[in-house]
């Protein structure tokens, strides 16, 4: 990938554009504040860190010696947000700077920060990735390399490896936000979306007494079935699904045989290794994506990292089951 860097005409002053100089620029470099203080189209970001600062800590994190890594949103990213938080046309990224939004844009600052410098070459890709707010978000490899933020929203990398003295900066054109649904919650979700998904799955966790585990605080990886999958299973088990959710233990028996306790990403999904289940039965993946589950049954993994606040969803095309 080409790496960029800002240069200085002065402490204060950026040149226009990127070069495409790959070396360091030496003492030229300045602060990521500072950084971004010279750079027009992140003024917003700039106003943003000034205005959620309590006793200027965000400032500080920035400015202050260290080993950062931020993702820089421009201007333009902060007014799509508006728009899309606020419903207004025309909002720019100055009304998100209330009082009461001043939680979440601490919150949504702190997600594009990690506490380790990571240049291009070090970026861990497809895997999940903590930022300094402490939620997760994915990196995948590409031209430009795309971000999945925790609500399942796409940014791309638009420039890459700004070196300043206490970190490095990347831009990117969309501002990221952190998770805001568990893994129920995000199932719910899906479910009541036109086409629906996952109302069976949804029924069943409710009727088994688990919302209230797979809500809890994980993390929690969760094979999850389609309703299509259900109503094969339903026909190969010749029961009806009012009988299926009655059968409690037998329900509760199946759905945590698809729960894998941690957060396992596609990229981390252990290959013909046996995976142990919070059911306690063991499944196992092949190169294919393929699940086999203890009665030789088989299923594929249809989609993969759906990220929640409390873990991550893969998307299966049949119900797995575990020993008799």
């Amino acid at each position: 990938m080409r790496t960029t860097s800002l240069t200085f005409l002065a402490v204060a002053t950026i040149a226009a554009g990127c070069t495409d100089n790959d070396d360091p620029i030496g003492d030229e470099r300045v602060s990521i504040v500072e950084t971004a203080q010279a750079t027009p189209s992140l003024s917003t970001l700039v106003a943003a860190v000034q205005f959620a600062s309590d006793n200027d800590d965000l400032v500080n994190l920035l400015a202050n010696p260290g080993t950062l890594t931020v993702f820089a949103p421009t201007n333009a990213d902060f007014d799509a947000l508006a728009v899309e938080l606020t419903g207004t046309p025309d909002a720019t990224g100055s009304a998100l700077l209330t009082e009461a939004n001043k939680p979440l844009l601490r919150s949504v600052l702190q997600y594009h920060v990690l506490t380790s410098t990571v240049n291009t070459g070090g970026i861990p890709f497809g895997k999940p990735i903590t930022s300094a707010q402490g939620s997760v978000f994915k990196i995948e490899a590409g031209s430009p390399p795309t971000i999945t933020d925790g609500r399942n929203r796409i940014s791309r990398i638009t420039a890459t490896d700004i070196e300043a003295t206490n970190g490095v900066v990347h831009l990117i054109d969309n501002v990221i936000l952190p998770a805001d649904k568990t893994i129920v919650q995000t199932a719910q979700a899906l479910a009541a979306g036109s086409p629906g998904e996952f109302g069976i799955l949804v029924e069943a966790v409710v009727a088994a007494d688990l919302a209230a585990t797979l809500g809890g605080a994980g993390p929690f990886t969760v094979f999850a079935p389609t309703d299509a999958a259900f109503a094969a299973l339903l026909a190969e088990l010749d029961v009806t699904k009012a009988a299926l959710l009655a059968d409690t233990a037998l329900l509760t028996k199946v759905l945590t045989y698809h729960v894998v306790p941690g957060l396992v990403f596609k990229a981390d999904v252990p290959i013909s290794t046996p995976i142990a289940t919070v059911q306690t039965g063991t499944i196992s993946v092949n190169t294919a994506l393929e699940i086999a589950d203890a009665r030789s049954r088989t299923a594929k993994i249809v989609a993969t990292d759906t990220l929640t606040s409390n873990g991550v969803i893969h998307v299966i095309d049949k119900v797995l089951l575990p020993a008799p």
